[in-house]
């Protein structure tokens, strides 16, 4: 039901990313996301050392936003009666997974973190507020859902027509992608690439399960969560 509550509500972000994050909490909580998304890429890559020193990052930079915000939140979360709950609730997933982290459970501590992802989103939609990591999110729960379902989606030719329509809904979330993005990553070389390095996945996927190569198709679900990954560590 979650995951089908982000695609839905990605279908309905028009909005443009200016207009929408100039408000100084939703730019703390951008700027606190940085070594968060550092914390889920060490953790998913089972990075002892390194996942260690970006949850003390992510605390610390979580530890700022509740410090400014907290008691008096500005517009437009002035009005919201469970904002300091869910900042709050954020710094208690952080440090679930830095006791995690400290234990060696790095997969443990990556399925933790990825909970503040989801109370920031809806703390953001609760306000009326969207980004371009909405978007990234929304893409995220799609491409979750084709790997965890891609094998099964491959051992027919009717389960393919299945996979055809997922993909097609990847294609719809990485054209967001492009679209949403904010004019200073639009003019980001880098993001540029990375983009189309994801879009490239997207559609090796789409085209194998339109030719019903369930070889080909399996070998582009191997591919697909390696491009997001670099999209999202640098600009999700």
């Amino acid at each position: 039901m979650k995951r089908i509550i982000i695609l839905l509500a990605a279908f309905g972000l028009c909005s443009s990313f200016s207009a929408q994050a100039a408000d100084p909490v939703t730019e703390a909580i951008n700027q606190a996301y940085a070594p968060y998304r550092a914390a889920l890429f060490r953790t998913n890559s089972k990075a002892q050392p390194e996942s260690e020193q970006a949850i003390v990052q992510t605390q610390q930079a979580w530890k700022s936003v509740i410090d400014r915000f907290a008691a008096r939140p500005p517009i437009p979360y002035d009005g919201d009666p469970e904002f300091g709950a869910s900042l709050q609730a954020v710094s208690k997933v952080y440090e679930q997974a830095a006791s995690e982290i400290g234990q060696g459970k790095l997969v443990q501590a990556h399925e933790s973190l990825e909970q503040a992802r989801d109370i920031m989103a809806e703390l953001r939609r609760r306000n009326g507020v969207i980004v371009f990591s909405d978007h990234m999110n929304a893409y995220h729960a799609e491409m979750e859902h084709v790997l965890a379902q891609g094998a099964a989606m491959t051992s027919s030719p009717q389960a393919m027509l299945t996979l055809v329509k997922r993909v097609g809904v990847l294609e719809y979330l990485a054209k967001r992608l492009r679209s949403e993005a904010p004019k200073a990553l639009q003019n980001d070389a880098e993001f540029r690439a990375a983009l189309q390095a994801l879009e490239t996945s997207v559609y090796t996927l789409h085209r194998a399960a339109m030719n019903q190569d369930a070889a080909a198709a399996r070998e582009a679900l191997g591919r697909l969560k390696g491009p997001f990954s670099k999209l999202f560590l640098k600009f999700g």
